[in-house]
């Protein structure tokens, strides 16, 4: 399937993007499907190859399942349908669910002084990036005495890439790591928000709840939200469905690397590519961008430390929790089976307050290859016992537009699962 996700990745390129008044691209009109392929690829790929369809995400980890998301642009959707396509409807109208997201809000700071706790109405909506690293400095700023604001690096544009370091009463940098990364992919704005949500909870409960205090007096937990800050502030003012970083080469007018195929470990494989347009590009080298440098620098850091016990990389969308390994569906991880038991019940965990599923297993086997990717490197170079990647809601209604009312509950149930895994891996 790797040859039709770079068609469509290629194709993505050709489309001509509409722009309104401010600059931002314009998706009204754009419906997205999920797609079953059948049994000729190659039939397939021909089929779509002029319908300037953008490649949301796929999914062949098991043959009775496997499928599609493409949005589709409303001057080439008679053309799909003539295709007769096994395909649902995901969303009607795109640029409606983007709308649904809302207004980024204005995010005024602490109202009450310097060390007051932040308010959790920051759940209740999305905010500009600068506002993110406010926030971040509010929650350390209340949380002073086991907490630092942390780098680990720069992004392509200059752009610190901005985090905090949590500890408990051991002290600092004296117990193994819990490494959180989120918003990796552009466009995948929950995945910032529930790692806020998660320090928010950390900090908020460290000094009144005995367990929420035992995570912390046993792991030190270095957080980084948002690690593709280019990226991430380009969908905010340009392109809502931007994936990769903003890097620039030589030779090429294409823009952009995967940051999440780039890791210098099993680097050349399937799961991504060697197009500068492919969403999944995985760059001239292995960890040539310097947002893996960065976010990888820090983690050998943590790995020539004390350990780190769990790492997690945070995604959307799609509901898994995915172990090792995704440059391969058969190499199997040495603690697979406790992976695996860990993984399911924090699904369960995860289910108690709205019913959630989540899917878990191995990457490559239970939802796509991926070559070159952040779990694998740090499960086997790092050393990490446990090296997860979670995809969170939804299904594909939403998408990667989750509506602003979906945070709060997103967060809250994730913060159940890791409640969980923290008091017991």
């Amino acid at each position: 399937m790797k040859s039709l996700h770079l068609l469509l990745s290629v194709a993505s390129l050709a489309v001509a993007l509409r722009l309104d008044r401010r600059g931002k691209v314009v998706y009204d009109g754009y419906k997205i499907f999920r797609v079953t392929p059948g049994e000729s690829v190659a039939d397939f790929e021909a089929q779509l190859e002029s319908l300037e369809a953008i490649d949301l995400t796929h999914n062949h980890g098991h043959v009775e399942e496997e499928h599609f998301d493409i949005a589709v642009p409303p001057e080439n959707l008679s053309a799909f349908e003539g295709l007769n396509l096994t395909s649902e409807v995901l969303t009607d109208d795109l640029g409606a669910d983007i709308a649904l997201e809302g207004e980024l809000a204005e995010y005024p700071g602490s109202e009450l002084s310097a060390a007051a706790l932040p308010s959790l109405s920051w759940f209740n909506a999305y905010h500009a990036y600068d506002d993110h690293l406010t926030f971040l400095k509010d929650i350390q700023s209340s949380f002073s005495s086991n907490s630092e604001l942390i780098t680990a690096g720069k992004s392509f544009e200059g752009r610190a890439i901005q985090g905090i370091h949590l500890w408990g009463s051991g002290g600092k940098d004296s117990k193994p790591a819990v490494y959180f990364n989120g918003n990796v992919h552009a466009r995948e704005w929950i995945s910032s928000k529930v790692v806020e949500y998660l320090t928010y909870q950390l900090v908020a409960n460290y000094n009144n709840d005995t367990t929420v205090k035992s995570f912390l007096d046993k792991y030190d937990f270095y957080i980084l939200p948002i690690v593709n800050p280019d990226g991430f502030l380009y969908t905010q003012t340009t392109n809502r469905l931007w994936r990769k970083n903003r890097q620039t080469r030589s030779g090429t007018s294409a823009i952009g690397t995967d940051v999440n195929r780039n890791w210098p470990y099993k680097w050349d494989g399937e799961g991504s590519s060697t197009s500068p347009g492919s969403e999944t590009y995985r760059g001239v080298a292995a960890g040539d961008t310097p947002e893996n440098t960065g976010i990888r620098t820090l983690g050998d850091q943590l790995a020539n430390g004390n350990g780190i016990k769990l790492y997690i990389d945070w995604h959307s969308y799609g509901q898994y929790i995915l172990t090792p390994y995704g440059y391969s569906c058969s190499a199997v991880v040495s603690n697979q089976a406790k992976q695996n038991s860990l993984a399911k019940n924090t699904a369960s965990a995860i289910a108690k307050p709205y019913g959630t599923r989540f899917t878990t297993g191995p990457t490559c086997a239970t939802l796509y290859a991926t070559a070159g990717g952040s779990n694998d490197y740090v499960t086997d170079v790092n050393k990490a016992e446990y090296g997860w990647a979670i995809e969170l809601r939804d299904t594909g209604r939403n998408g990667f537009t989750l509506p602003a009312n979906q945070i709060l509950p997103t967060g809250i149930e994730i913060w159940e699962g890791m409640k969980y895994l923290f008091a017991n891996m």
